[in-house]
């Protein structure tokens, strides 16, 4: 029987929400070592302001269990999200997990799928659009990371209270991804399996595309359980995974 592939995205670890930060590290320990190999599409951390993170008493567990997953024989490759856009080549070498752009495309038991962590399909959050082309600049990234670290997570820490008060103000819609993102990007690296992350909408999307069949996985978060994607060359499955 083939090794599943898993796809995981939107855990948020952070030091409030220490069961879901347990749950993860059972599932690297546990799950995710019988896997052919295993793909984060973004937002494993609530924010990530600089690879000093990976240091931290807070994060120490987390990075040494992706490195132990790693050097166990199970590839594990990250996308970065829109809270952890700035993970950098400290951050992979002290995980043994490379970091991947967005998109990026690989070969899943013969199918061509495309990998996104999804905030960039959301076209219709204009507001969101604008701030995130601003934080993905060069400059504004040197710059911010010029800072001193407790600047930093300042920093983060009022991103983080006003995306909580504008984003309650917005309608779900506005929030999630919009069709014609979704099949301009795939239209581009044509592919008709898309699996993505951030809306925290688990579910299997299929549609016509072009006259054939296409196919969009949204991943589900981990804030009141884990969940997966577990994918083998017969089956593709979402699942939860309880606290």
């Amino acid at each position: 029987m083939a090794k599943p592939t898993l796809f995981i995205s939107d855990l948020h670890l952070c030091a409030d929400r220490p069961a879901i930060t347990e749950l993860f590290l059972k599932f690297l320990q546990n799950d995710a070592r019988r896997a052919q190999a295993l793909y984060i599409l973004g937002d494993l951390f609530e924010y990530w302001i600089g690879d000093e993170a990976a240091t931290l008493d807070e994060h120490r567990p987390t990075i040494e269990a992706l490195r132990a997953l790693a050097e166990s024989g199970v590839p594990t490759q990250i996308i970065p999200g829109n809270r952890d856009f700035l993970l950098g080549a400290d951050f992979a070498r002290a995980s043994g997990c490379p970091v991947l752009p967005d998109p990026t495309c690989i070969d899943l038991y013969g199918t061509p799928v495309l990998l996104m962590h999804g905030d960039s399909l959301c076209t219709r959050d204009v507001e969101y659009m604008a701030f995130r082309k601003m934080v993905r600049e060069r400059r504004w990234q040197r710059e911010f990371l010029d800072k001193p670290y407790a600047e930093r997570e300042a920093i983060a820490r009022r991103y983080r209270e006003i995306s909580k008060e504008t984003t309650s103000q917005k309608k779900p819609e506005i929030m999630d991804v919009t069709q014609g993102a979704v099949e301009e990007i795939m239209r581009t690296h044509r592919i008709r399996h898309l699996i993505h992350g951030h809306t925290h909408r688990p579910a299997e999307h299929v549609f016509n595309l072009d006259g054939a069949s296409a196919y969009r996985t949204v991943l589900g978060d981990w804030y009141e359980q884990g969940s997966v994607l577990r994918v083998t060359p017969t089956s593709r499955t979402l699942e939860s995974l309880p606290l």
